[in-house]
């Protein structure tokens, strides 16, 4: 960092539009919207969006013809989505997912790109679980992601820097506190001129814990998958939980349709 550059501080909740700008640079389609892409099949659907972000994956998934709701809390994050050619197709929603409440019923809800961590207590992640059962159809499924905690993330993440597309802007990760399921960290997004530093905590729940709160909320876990191939879940080495679900079916009456297989996701290079 030179001298005289400027530096400003911005919460990573993506209120700010210069936060929001960046986050397509720094968090490209991947493997990850392969996945969810594969989850949501080839035959239109109703897919519900939780913490869509600038909604890269809903427009993906309404340009191969799926009925796409898209619900983020924050108002940034939300203008830069409704920018994206095919945007108008997707009905855009400022909530929170805890709150979110509408009419509709859908196939498939996801909480993706490891959103899901955001919830820091078990108090909200219950509340998003109960957003998700009450707007699912009755055979509908739900997915979200989050890291396995037995990685050591902070390892892994303290210190990254990487320059994003385009060449003008370097982000550098910090991590400035680690307690129990809880890591806190500094992002910095280096500009010509200025630098952005934005600060968030995340959750890494145990798959233990988080079972007993799908189980709470009236769901069934379907699949754990530890990698974006549809891979099984490895504690010791998987880097991601993936969470596949169904609403639990009364005990006198059958699941509903036979057991969902897995999808392969196209391999990116």
């Amino acid at each position: 960092m030179r001298f005289n550059d400027k530096i400003e501080t911005a919460s990573m909740d993506y209120q700010d539009s210069r936060i929001a700008a960046i986050y397509d640079l720094a968090n490209p389609l991947d493997r990850d919207a392969d996945f969810y892409l594969t989850l949501a099949g080839q035959q239109s659907c109703r897919v519900l969006d939780l913490g869509c972000g600038t909604g890269t994956l809903c427009c993906a998934l309404a340009e191969r013809g799926h009925r796409v709701t898209g619900v983020d809390p924050a108002p940034a994050m939300l203008a830069a989505a409704r920018t994206k050619p095919g945007s108008e197709r997707i009905e855009w929603v400022e909530s929170l997912a805890q709150t979110y409440r509408s009419p509709h019923r859908f196939d498939l809800a996801l909480m993706t790109g490891h959103a899901f961590q955001v919830l820091l207590a078990d108090a909200d992640i219950l509340l998003v679980l109960d957003t998700m059962r009450q707007h699912l159809s009755q055979h509908g499924r739900a997915a979200f992601d989050t890291c396995n905690p037995r990685i050591d993330w902070v390892s892994t993440w303290n210190g990254r820097s990487r320059t994003l597309p385009g060449g003008q802007i370097v982000e550098t990760l910090t991590i400035t506190a680690a307690h129990a399921e809880f890591i806190s960290f500094e992002t910095s997004f280096r500009f010509p001129g200025t630098t952005l530093v934005s600060r968030s905590m995340l959750r890494f729940p145990s798959r233990q814990h988080v079972e007993h709160l799908i189980s709470r909320s009236g769901f069934v876990v379907q699949n754990v998958f530890g990698d974006w191939n549809s891979g099984p879940f490895e504690s010791a080495s998987s880097r991601e939980m993936i969470f596949d679900m169904r609403i639990a079916q009364p005990s006198n009456q059958p699941a509903p349709g036979r057991r969902f297989q897995p999808p392969t996701a196209p391999r990116t290079t």
